[in-house]
Formats: C-alpha cells, sequence, structure tokens
C-alpha cells in the first residue's frame, strides 16, 4: 500500500516538474527578446517626449511607464527563480518517493548473482535514477544562478537609464515650447511616426556610474506630425499644413535635395507619406509592385508584388504611354497599405510590408488604362470603378479585403478620383463622371445627390473647401455645388483643367491647364480674378501649403504663387526632371516623384 503512495507522489511530482520546466521555458523565451529598458511603448514615448520637451506631464508619464514595466519585468523574473528553486524540491521529492519505494524491495533467495552482474545492475539503476534528479536540479540552479547574473546587470543599466532619463528631463525645462502644426485632414490624420530608433545596449557592467557622464545618446531625427495619406492628401483636399518648405531646389547642383533615389518600375502615381514612410507603385510587363521608402533616408524599405491575385490577367491590357499601368495613388490609413493597378488588381499590406490580402475587381475596359486613386476613409477602401462596360462604386474592407457595398453608376467611362467632404452633417464621397458630379454616404454608399453639369473624358478629380464642392473638366464646365443640398451655385467655361486636378480655399478656386494658363477663380462667383499664361502643359495638381500655390509642369518646372487676394507668381525655376505626379508635403519637407526618380526635399 506504502509503496503504491510513494510510486504515485513520485509519478506526479515528475508531471509537475515537467509542466513547470515547460512554462518556465517559454517564459525565458519571451524574456530573452524583451526588457524594460527595450520596450517599444517606452521608446515612443521617449521620442515623444523629445518632440515636446516642455510636457511635464508626458515626462511624468514616462517615468511612470517605466517603473510599471520594470516591475513586471522583475515580477516575471522572479517567478522564474521561485520556478527554480521549486524545481530542486520536486527533485527532492522524486528522489525521497523512490527510495523509499525501493526500500523494502525483497530479494530472491534461490538464485544466486554473480557479484559483479549484481554491482553492474544496481549501478546502472543508480545512474539512471542520479541522471534524472540531477538533470532537473541542475535546470533549477541554472534558472536561479542565471537570472541572479542578469538581474546585477539590468541593475546597472537601469543606473545608466536614470541617469539619461534624469538629464533628458533637466534638458527638456530649459527648452522652447514646440509648435504644434494641425493639417486640414477630414478625420485629424495628425500622426506622430510610432517607429523611432532604439537605445544602444550597454556592453560593459564595469565602472557605468564614472562613464555616464560621458556617454551620450544622439537624439534621432526629429519625426514628422504631418500626414498625407492619399491623392492630394488626407481625403483629397490639395491641402497641407505644412511650414518651413524651401521655395527652390535643383537635382543637378543639389541644392536643399535632401536625398534621391531611383524608383524600380515606372509610375505616374503620386508618392503618399505616413510617418516616416513613403509609399509609391510601379510597374512594367512583368511585374506591378508597391515600395516603402525610408523619409529621412530614402532608403527602399521593403518591396511587395502584386503576384498570385486570383483573376489577375496573364497579359498586361493595352494602355496609353502616358498613363501606364501604375497610374493610380495608394492610398492608407496607418494600419492598411492598399494599391490599384491598371490590370484592375487590388494589393493590401500593412504598414511594414507584410501581405493582408489581394483581389482582382476585374480587368478594366479602358483604352487609356485605368487611372483612378483609391480612397481611405477609417477602416473602408473606396474605389471609383468607371469603366467602358460598366461603372461601380465599390467599398472594401481595408484589413480584410470583404466587400462592404458597391454601387452601380449611370456615368461614363472617367479617369477622375473620388474625394471626402461633409454633405448634411455625414461623412460622404464626392464622384465626378460623365456627366454628373455624385454624393454618396460612406457608410452604405446611399446617393445624397446628384448634379448633371460634365461631359467628354472627365480625368480631374473634384475639390472642396467651405461647404462647397467644385468639379472642373476640359471641354466641359467649372462648376460650384453647395454640398449639403446639391445646389449648383454658380458655372464657368474659362480655365478648364484636363488631367490636373484644382484646389481650393474659402475665397479662391485655383486650376491649372493643360495648354499653360493657371488661374484663380473667385469662389463666391465664378469669376476668373487672375489668370498666368505659362506656355507649358500640367498634368501634376497644385498643393496649397505654407501660405503659396505649389505647382509643377510637365518638363519639370516649378511654379510657386501666392494664395492670397493677388495670386502673385512669386518664384519659378526648373527642377531638373520631367514630372508628371503631385507631389507630398509633411514637416518642412516636400516628397517629389519626378519621371526618373523619387526624392525629399528640405532647406539645408
Amino acid at each position: 500500500m506504502k509503496k503504491g503512495i510513494y510510486r504515485n507522489i513520485a509519478l506526479v511530482t515528475t508531471a509537475f516538474a515537467i509542466a513547470v520546466i515547460t512554462m518556465m521555458g517559454v517564459s525565458w523565451w519571451q524574456m530573452r527578446k524583451a526588457t524594460p529598458l527595450k520596450t517599444e511603448v517606452m521608446e515612443t514615448l521617449r521620442q515623444l517626449s523629445d518632440t515636446n520637451a516642455d510636457n511635464e506631464t508626458l515626462a511624468e508619464q514616462v517615468r511612470e511607464l517605466d517603473l510599471l514595466s520594470r516591475k513586471a519585468y522583475f515580477t516575471q523574473e522572479s517567478q522564474l527563480k521561485k520556478g527554480g528553486w521549486i524545481l530542486c524540491a520536486m527533485a527532492a521529492v522524486i528522489a525521497f518517493s523512490l527510495r523509499m519505494y525501493y526500500k523494502d524491495t525483497k530479494q530472491l533467495p534461490d538464485k544466486d548473482l554473480d557479484p559483479i552482474d549484481e554491482w553492474l545492475t544496481k549501478s546502472r539503476a543508480r545512474r539512471y535514477l542520479g541522471w534524472g534528479v540531477g538533470a532537473i536540479v541542475a535546470i533549477g540552479l541554472i534558472v536561479v544562478l542565471a537570472n541572479g547574473v542578469k538581474e546585477r546587470r539590468l541593475a546597472d543599466n537601469n543606473r545608466l537609464t536614470d541617469l539619461q532619463t534624469n538629464r533628458l528631463t533637466d534638458d527638456s525645462s530649459e527648452s522652447e515650447p514646440t509648435t504644434e502644426l494641425s493639417s486640414d485632414s477630414l478625420e485629424g490624420d495628425r500622426s506622430t511616426d510610432q517607429q523611432a530608433g532604439r537605445l544602444a545596449d550597454q556592453q560593459k557592467s564595469d565602472s557605468l556610474e564614472e562613464k555616464s557622464d560621458s556617454l551620450k545618446v544622439p537624439a534621432p531625427p526629429p519625426l514628422p506630425k504631418l500626414t498625407w495619406n492619399g491623392f492630394r492628401g488626407t481625403g483629397g483636399t490639395g491641402r497641407s499644413a505644412a511650414r518651413g518648405l524651401p521655395t527652390s531646389w535643383n537635382l543637378g547642383s543639389g541644392k536643399n535635395i535632401l536625398w534621391q533615389t531611383p524608383v524600380p518600375r515606372h509610375g505616374y502615381n503620386s508618392p503618399v507619406i505616413h510617418g516616416r514612410n513613403i509609399y509609391i507603385t510601379g510597374a512594367d510587363s512583368e511585374k506591378r509592385e508597391l515600395y516603402c521608402f525610408d523619409l529621412l533616408t530614402g532608403e527602399l524599405r521593403w518591396t511587395v508584388a502584386a503576384t498570385g491575385i486570383a483573376g489577375s490577367p496573364a497579359q498586361m491590357p493595352d494602355v496609353s504611354a502616358d498613363t501606364g499601368l501604375a497610374a493610380s495613388t495608394v492610398a492608407t490609413n496607418g494600419k492598411q497599405v492598399c494599391a490599384i493597378f491598371a490590370t484592375g488588381d487590388i494589393l493590401c499590406t500593412d504598414m511594414d510590408g507584410k501581405r493582408l490580402w489581394a483581389k482582382n475587381l476585374g480587368v478594366p475596359d479602358n483604352h487609356y488604362g485605368f487611372a483612378s486613386s483609391p480612397l481611405m476613409y477609417g477602416g473602408t477602401l473606396i474605389i471609383q470603378y468607371d469603366n467602358n462596360d460598366a461603372s461601380r462604386l465599390i467599398a472594401l474592407s481595408a484589413s480584410s479585403g470583404r466587400e462592404l457595398w458597391s454601387k452601380s453608376r449611370k456615368d461614363k467611362i472617367a479617369w477622375s478620383s473620388p474625394i471626402l467632404a461633409k454633405v448634411g452633417g455625414q461623412q460622404a464621397v464626392i464622384v465626378m463622371g460623365n456627366p454628373a458630379v455624385t454624393a454618396y454616404k460612406v457608410s452604405d454608399g446611399e446617393e445624397l445627390w446628384r448634379v448633371e453639369c460634365l461631359s467628354g473624358e472627365v480625368g480631374a478629380s473634384p475639390c472642396t473647401a467651405d461647404g462647397i464642392i467644385y468639379a472642373a473638366s476640359e471641354y466641359a464646365t467649372c462648376v460650384a455645388i453647395r454640398a449639403d443640398d446639391g445646389e449648383t451655385l454658380w458655372e464657368a467655361g474659362d480655365c478648364l483643367p484636363e488631367c490636373s486636378s484644382p484646389v481650393a480655399t474659402k475665397d479662391k478656386l485655383y486650376v491649372a491647364t493643360s495648354y499653360g494658363a493657371v488661374c484663380a477663380y473667385d469662389a463666391s462667383t465664378g469669376e476668373v480674378v487672375k489668370q498666368h499664361e505659362l506656355t507649358t502643359p500640367f498634368y501634376s495638381s497644385p498643393v496649397i501649403a505654407d501660405g503659396k500655390v505649389w505647382l509643377i509642369s510637365n518638363s519639370g518646372k516649378c511654379y510657386i504663387f501666392s494664395a492670397g487676394k493677388e495670386f502673385r507668381l512669386i518664384t519659378s525655376f526648373d527642377t531638373g526632371e520631367q514630372t508628371f505626379a503631385t507631389p507630398a508635403f509633411t514637416d518642412s519637407m516636400m516628397v517629389v516623384r519626378s519621371d526618373k526618380s523619387l526624392y525629399a526635399i528640405k532647406k539645408k
């Protein structure tokens, strides 16, 4: 009876020991990749503290979160140490139980064993038992001793980090307040990049107290607060709150050029900026690809190819040379990045280039090539899919590609891109086509109003300001529509764009044409108040930033106008490369995609 009890105790204890060893192994594996000094949250908060040096509340939150992070870490480490001692105790219980189990085992008297064989048999059993128990004891002691060494190292590193944090706090109290920029984003997309440089691991723990005064952790470059999340910015407004932009640059001399880099494959789409990432696409007869470049260095961070998509054509569709296979600008909401190509292929990834989903909408029946850019609103991806065979407005889940709703449209083929606007207090999608400008509810695609006023091949996109929707297309008209009820306020027939999309403020509407005229309309009357004859075509769209109107011609000549009442030409200069895409803007920086390269502009 007693032998059965000791046997069961040994078996149960062994099972528990195996479970404890497994749990300790998993916990150790998790801890070895993270320390309280290198958590992503702490690094992000330290970056925020750098950019908001006068914010005492934020500094206090950094200290509190640092304390909580360390407490959680060392609690887990303490549990590992206790687990080691528990293993040692279990080993002792197993050894005692087995000893008691074999204590009263009787010897068989009727057979004499050779002394040498008997000694070898017992020695082998003792050896196996000793190895098993010894292994459990060794694992427990290794865990205890390893954690002791790790604690001493982390203690030294903690002292160093405390010194650096105190220095950061002291410096922040002497720095001047920073001015926070605000954008015209409809969703308030003011983002601070969550990706920051990590603190270097300290390799030597001796003499840290003496060396700490000389150790300086270099501050990372400031990260942008302003985003540019799609074609002509977030919501398609064509306006940016960027300030401090250089009013001249040159690719040949390098003047005010932060970096310049080639793009692997050609495309007419415009750059998109979110945090420290720039997103563009490129395509040719062999591949269609989504690229991510580093905003501060120009380094190509990752590439994702649009391959293995069901329904994707084996042969590329026929497209014109000035449209190509990658004319549509990508869209992002800060979680997903989505691109569409002239094949009808949609590709969506996360911000780090992990492919989330891809699908084909059907090869577009389009004699120039599909060029409409997708629009992102929260988790909804909206696509204007107006082709010769059918016209639709499609809403997909940005995270999964699931269709949320789809609306058939009466309009003919178009190359325009949708924008966001408030209609009667609710968020709406505004779409230009032939023959109408139409407003749809974002939530379910319900048509809110429709104004038939356009004709021909509609390539420009609408814009909005101060509750007014503006739409203009060459060989048709320029029209102002009240957003709330769809009432037409005025129409004008002068200065109409072909591809370049207009941009508006409360007082002015700015339009660039394919024949070189650049005009300013009075937003309330539709009268052309100023016109510049520049005799150079524009496909790139004008952007309002830093109190100026920025515009780059097809030949690569940049024109900068005042955005005030006079609409005065401030300066013009050759950039050095042909440009068809619309530039992207962020804090004190511009990013331009030319016909040959991608480059960033910043005052030097």
